[in-house]
């Protein structure tokens, strides 16, 4: 991994890409206030055991941290939502989902994987991530929701506001830092969610056979869904069913490229690309980090974490650690098995887990097929993205052969 930190410029914020770690499974970090997982069988524990290990982490963040309830609310995020509330919301959209459905998409994927390549055939350059690993996922989710995927500058917009921020993660900020911080946040939140409330209302009106049609017209406890709950069901669908495919593109790609061996392997083998996918989610893990709160006090990796506590869960680390995989910073398709922890495990194992593997094998297959050489363009260095619990690249420019 030390050439390939030094070839891409990777920022020391990646610790994980960094080579082996040292230190404790489970620690705690006095000046972030919060604990830290990096452990495979530690984070293991925890991703299984939401009872102790809640996802609703606001209920532990100092109010001072938080916006007003007015400006801001988490309702229907199902991704800090506990049980039992949190199998019902996930029961709403799981059918948009299924293997079918997802399998059935496959056609649309690779047709839009060609027009946009085809689109920038004629350009100078090639960069991977605006030309082809942003617009294909949002637009296939866009469509999926029924909100116009022509609007994807303003989605990237939003979520380059939200994710792309170097500022690490604490509950121990002092006032000013978090002043800044949350007002950087609530202006791409209000204008989503303004946005997305639109459409919502537009629905009512007016049903289509969409998905955020289900979810104006879907029912809890025999009871429709409050406006709020709608929009921000919404919001999760929308940023993070696009941002992880973004990713896992940009990832393998960058994989390829520093592995050539392993790119001529997959290119005269196609059936080894999912395999190539996988390693690449445990290599470079995009959603590097997960937050949870105890619930109680609870032992894990031999120290005790009181209740009420932030806990940071690294799955990028934990899916290095040496305890569940051999030869950790290998990039290495043929591992079997690869149990990695990059969509997470349990009740909150990401939905659009399935969708996210289908569009990053058409789209790899094409660009294969398109391409004699996946190679980065030398005269123009790769870009990550800053943020700290993320692994995915904001540029990643291409050699046009």
């Amino acid at each position: 991994m030390a050439d390939i930190v030094e070839r891409y410029d990777i920022p020391v914020q990646h610790f994980w890409l960094h080579g082996p770690r040292s230190g404790p499974a489970v620690e705690f970090a006095a000046d972030a206030g919060m604990w830290n997982v990096y452990g495979y069988p530690e984070l293991h524990e925890v991703l299984g055991d939401p009872a102790t290990f809640s996802s609703d982490t606001m209920r532990v963040v100092p109010q001072a941290m938080l916006p007003s309830k007015d400006d801001f609310s988490l309702d229907g995020f199902i991704t800090q939502i506990d049980p039992p509330e949190h199998g019902k919301l996930r029961k709403l959209v799981s059918s948009a989902f299924t293997r079918k459905v997802v399998a059935d998409l496959e056609p649309r994927i690779a047709a839009l994987t060609h027009e946009l390549l085809d689109a920038a055939r004629d350009r100078e350059r090639f960069e991977l991530v605006a030309d082809l690993a942003y617009p294909l996922p949002v637009i296939v989710i866009a469509e999926l929701l029924g909100i116009p995927s022509s609007d994807r500058a303003l989605f990237k917009q939003w979520a380059d506001a939200l994710f792309q921020r170097d500022a690490k993660v604490s509950v121990s900020r002092p006032e000013e830092e978090r002043q800044a911080e949350m007002a950087v946040v609530m202006k791409p939140w209000k204008e989503m969610t303004a946005y997305l409330s639109g459409h919502a209302a537009e629905r009512r009106r007016q049903p289509r056979a969409d998905l955020l049609t289900k979810l104006v017209e879907a029912e809890v406890d025999g009871e429709r869904l409050p406006d709020g709950q709608v929009v921000n069901f919404a919001i999760v669908l929308l940023i993070a069913g696009h941002i992880t495919t973004t990713m896992l593109l940009g990832n393998t790609v960058l994989c390829l490229d520093a592995h050539p061996e392993e790119q001529d392997l997959a290119r005269a083998d196609r059936s080894s690309i999912p395999a190539v996918i996988e390693e690449s989610l445990r290599l470079f893990t995009p959603f590097a980090a997960l937050g949870r709160a105890t619930t109680r006090e609870v032992e894990l990796g031999g120290v005790t974490i009181p209740a009420d506590q932030l806990v940071m869960c690294w799955a990028a680390a934990a899916n290095r650690d040496p305890r569940q995989f051999r030869d950790p910073e290998t990039f290495d398709p043929r591992r079997d098995p690869n149990p990695h922890l990059a969509f997470g495990r349990g009740i909150h194992f990401c939905l659009g887990a399935p969708l996210a593997r289908l569009e990053g094998r058409v789209a790899l297959n094409i660009l294969l097929d398109r391409f004699e050489r996946l190679r980065t363009d030398p005269d123009d260095p790769v870009e990550f993205i800053p943020t700290p619990t993320m692994t995915g690249l904001r540029r990643l420019p291409l050699v046009q052969k």
